[in-house]
């Protein structure tokens, strides 16, 4: 039976992360000798949805409409899973995104199937058994969960699995779903995204601070060096508490969790509340004057020293190197 991928888009354009998850659900479908289907939702050019045949996709399903332009979980779950009947699919894939947290389980009613959300790796199928590593604990741990059910929803996390192109080229089809009106009481009415910087739950690179930054004044050289690393920039809690930072920065266990391939943290302890969100970095780099900080029983890669004194000769290496 053929695998079935939800490729979100943003602006009409899809993600590294959903060439992710079209790469891994390719990676499924060939372990068991089927297709791949992607379905597409709201307004993406016919170029941007046969793109994803380079990544391993056989079929696009093409789901346009002004009414669908903007997210609508409800009226996009009923969507994906009309899609999964028709193709016959019994493995849905979705990006472990805001909307694919969102979708997960409504998909696991709606199909009768079992979830696995915030998977890291690849399914074991074996001896009749179907298991997924994943996330828990809000990150501080790994579950291997076995879903038993015949229809499986699989939410990967980004970052998590590597692109591979295949260098094919999908077909595209229109594809038409009688929605109803209960699927639309809930509304987005509108999207505001910080488009001059690198959004933290698709950055690659994540360069963050703490209180030891002493101020919001001195937050200059966190900018400089994720600008120099092309990297997103995050924060602790009691920094956003405290106003330094905006809100939409704060990664931990009560603001974004993130994955990225490399996490700097500067001047932040690594109370367990902040780990629980930046403990699936594949990377992470401490620096802190405090040699006892919990961080560093985590970290890769450690510096104990005065921030003030280290990043400033990180910069000037980082400026060195890229000249």
């Amino acid at each position: 039976m053929p695998v079935l991928i939800y490729t979100e888009n943003t602006s009409g354009k899809f993600k590294k992360s959903i060439f992710e998850v079209v790469s891994y659900a390719r990676a499924i479908a060939d372990k068991n000798s089927t297709t791949l289907t992607a379905i597409s939702i709201g307004n993406v050019s016919n170029d941007e949805l046969a793109a994803l045949g380079k990544y391993g996709a056989n079929k696009v399903l093409n789901v346009a409409g002004d009414k669908l332009k903007n997210f609508v979980n409800q009226a996009y779950a009923s969507i994906i899973a009309e899609a999964a009947k028709k193709e016959g699919a019994d493995i849905v894939v979705l990006s472990n995104t805001f909307s694919g947290r969102g979708l997960a389980p409504r998909l696991g009613v709606k199909l009768e199937a079992g979830v696995a959300d915030g998977a890291v790796a690849l399914p074991k199928q074996d001896g009749g058994k179907f298991t997924v590593k994943k996330t828990a604990f809000s990150g501080k741990a790994f579950a291997v969960v076995e879903l038993t059910s015949a229809n499986k929803v699989i939410a990967l996390i980004p970052n998590s699995y590597k692109v591979v192109e295949t260098g094919g080229t999908a077909q595209v089809e229109d594809f038409s779903v009688e929605t109803k009106e209960s699927d639309f009481r809930a509304m987005l009415k509108e999207i505001v995204r910080s488009t001059d910087k690198v959004l933290l739950p698709d950055a690659e690179i994540v360069v963050s601070g703490g209180r030891g930054l002493k101020g919001p004044e001195n937050w200059g050289m966190i900018e400089e060096l994720a600008g120099l690393l092309g990297a997103a920039t995050a924060c602790s809690k009691p920094v956003s508490d405290a106003g330094w930072r905006p809100h939409s920065e704060h990664v931990g266990q009560t603001g974004i969790a993130i994955s990225p391939n490399l996490y700097i943290a500067i001047g932040i302890s690594g109370a367990i509340q902040h780990l629980a969100g930046v403990s699936s970095s594949k990377v992470i780099v401490v620096i802190n004057k405090d040699a006892e900080a919990p961080f560093f029983k985590v970290a890769d890669y450690g510096i104990v020293g005065d921030a003030f004194e280290v990043v400033p000769k990180l910069i000037a290496a980082v400026k060195e190197y890229k000249a």
